[in-house]
């Protein structure tokens, strides 16, 4: 399985979060906004204690019915602006946030489109779910209650604790007494609970990735009976998760506890030193009230730093695995610029014996390959000439399907350069590249989608239905005109409600509907039964008389389809020829059109 990279050791949890802000600074106006009525509203809450004092030293004190009316008046006023305040908070954070959570989920979905095949090939898919899924869920919780409580509790603390030193210093200073040690332990929860939230968010994805696999992959698990062992597995994982979570929720209630215990302690002895006093008559009874009322309105925003921290962490992690991904460079960073235009350099001048697809002492390691280790490809010299079929044959291992992902710059180039009719590839950018060279892969990836809509994916935008009929001709699919909706009907996620034939036809016909001028196909007639597999190859040759191909083949039939064919073998070129010649010059070869060697790749 794959893993992610793993944390830096240096981790901030500000200057994580601080990444968040130019996703944030379109709706940052009414943030600000919804945070500057949240503190309003905490400040109207410390006037209530202050109206409190008023009532027991005066009103109630001299008994006067008039002025306690309008005293709870007052009261009552005080606390529907605050509910009021509140509520508008509310309003002004929800819409801004969704966006905000929505333009972070776009950018990822686009910016994994544009990564590389390496990428793709080192990460889970499941990591990237949950980081496209979970964590922005995350980070939405957070910009809308702890970004914003954080700082409105941090000014209602300070402002509650002048007004207490106000009231009376000796008072207040008895209740800033578990000052100190709380801090410290912010500071020793916050190291700890930011490396298992880690921990935690990893574990999901991981959890993710068995989820996404057993149900793709339902049909193996029922086929070999295995449904014990996939459960068995995903017990695991969710038991190892509980570990976690369990361990989190640990953390969490001893901070609570200390949070919550020394500042009850601190106001109980505040409310004791209180009564002394004004039975000593130093201190009036009603700013007891307005004391004792002041510190308990504070219970709530000291209290609330356990889970506000904790949501932070968890937040600032998110972050974190959002911007790993984020950050991956994308193709092109790494290789000659594109130049953007979509169209490709001119061709006028290149010499005649460069027109074609021609390979000039390539090599190839893959980007993660254990040091030392040979590349998978080396010195590949290879030139099709332009309207040019050719056979690329080779035993299991030997780099055919590696090479063919070399042409449209999946991989890019270790060493030695391919040109285009005498353009190197690099020169083009992908998406002059990828109009030029179509390919069908060995493994037939169809979309929950239209059928038409899979198959148009390989052409221009302005490509209709006769592109459409025409592809599906040549690719043999007149299936597609019996399913329910014809060519409108659609096919289930990865195809799997049709045949392995039906998908690799699709596939095809996916390749040859924008008519190309450079065609790969990867063993393309494979899963096809024998008189289909002649079908298509008739219809075939009729597409490759005026396109220059590069086609893996394991069998005769399809090898015949090439006008020479090139013997891949320990990537290197071994030996090219016809097929006729190869078979009475080159043993290998001989032996692997034999049929001795099954499956070869």
């Amino acid at each position: 399985m794959a893993t992610t990279p793993a944390p830096a050791q240096d981790r901030s949890a500000v200057r994580a979060l601080l990444r968040l802000w130019p996703y944030v600074r379109p709706v940052r106006a009414r943030l600000f906004s919804a945070a500057f009525v949240a503190i309003l509203a905490s400040c109207v809450g410390l006037v209530i204690p202050l109206v409190l004092k008023w009532m027991v030293d005066g009103p109630i004190a001299g008994r006067d019915p008039a002025g306690v009316w309008f005293g709870a008046l007052c009261l009552l006023l005080l606390g529907l602006t605050e509910a009021l305040l509140f509520g508008l908070r509310r309003w002004l954070v929800a819409r801004p946030l969704a966006r905000v959570e929505a333009s972070m989920r776009a950018a990822l979905y686009r910016h994994l489109q544009r990564l590389p095949v390496a990428f793709h090939d080192r990460w889970a898919s499941g990591q990237l779910l949950s980081r496209g899924m979970t964590d922005l869920m995350l980070l939405r919780m957070f910009l809308a209650f702890p970004l914003t409580f954080l700082l409105v509790n941090g000014v209602t603390i300070l402002v509650g604790v002048i007004i207490m030193l106000l009231q009376d210093w000796t008072l207040g200073l008895v209740v800033l007494g578990p000052a100190v040690p709380v801090l410290v332990t912010c500071v020793i929860f916050e190291k700890r609970y930011a490396a298992l939230a880690r921990r935690a968010q990893d574990q999901v994805g991981d959890l993710t990735t068995v989820v996404e696999e057993s149900v793709l992959g339902i049909r193996i698990i029922k086929g070999f009976g295995h449904h014990r062992s996939q459960a068995r597995a995903f017990r695991d994982l969710s038991k190892t998760l509980r570990g976690t979570e369990l361990r989190k929720a640990r953390l969490l209630a001893t901070i609570w506890g200390v949070i919550v215990t020394l500042p009850e302690v601190a106001i109980g002895a505040a409310l004791v030193v209180g009564v002394v006093q004004v039975a000593d008559g130093a201190l009036s009874a009603g700013t007891l009230v307005a004391f004792l009322s002041t510190a308990l309105a504070l219970r709530w925003p000291v209290e609330s730093i356990g889970f506000l921290l904790a949501m932070s962490q968890e937040a600032a992690t998110a972050t974190e695995r959002y911007f790993e991904v984020m950050d991956e460079e994308v193709e092109g960073t790494t290789a000659a610029p594109d130049t953007g235009s979509g169209t490709a350099p001119d061709t006028g001048s290149v010499d005649v014996r460069d027109k074609g697809l021609r390979f000039h002492d390539v090599g190839f390691r893959y980007p993660d390959a254990p040091p030392g280790t040979p590349p998978v490809l080396q010195h590949i010299d290879l030139h099709i000439r332009p309207g040019e079929s050719m056979a690329l044959v080779g035993a299991t291992g030997s780099g055919k399907t590696t090479l063919t992902a070399l042409i449209p710059r999946l991989y890019e180039l270790t060493s030695g350069r391919i040109t285009l009719d005498g353009v190197d590839i690099t020169d083009l950018s992908r998406e002059a590249l990828r109009t030029k060279v179509a390919v069908a892969f060995e493994e037939p990836t169809l979309f929950s989608a239209a059928v038409g809509d899979n198959v148009l994916m390989g052409a221009k935008d302005t490509a209709g239905t006769a592109d459409l009929e025409r592809a599906l001709a040549v690719a043999q699919a007149d299936f597609v005109h019996a399913l329910p909706q014809g060519a409108d009907t659609q096919v289930g996620e990865q195809g799997l409600s049709l045949s392995g034939g039906q998908r690799q036809r699709l596939a095809l016909a996916r390749a040859v509907v924008g008519q190309p001028e450079f065609l790969v196909l990867d063993d393309p007639l494979s899963a096809l039964d024998v008189h289909t597999e002649a079908a298509v190859e008739a219809a075939l040759r009729q597409v490759l008389a005026d396109t220059t191909a590069l086609i893996v083949a394991h069998r005769p039939s399809t090898v015949l389809l090439a006008d020479r064919v090139a013997l891949l073998s320990g990537g290197r070129i071994a030996a090219v020829g016809t097929h006729h010649e190869l078979l009475r010059t080159n043993a290998e070869y001989a032996h692997l059109m034999s049929g001795e060697e099954e499956g070869a790749r």
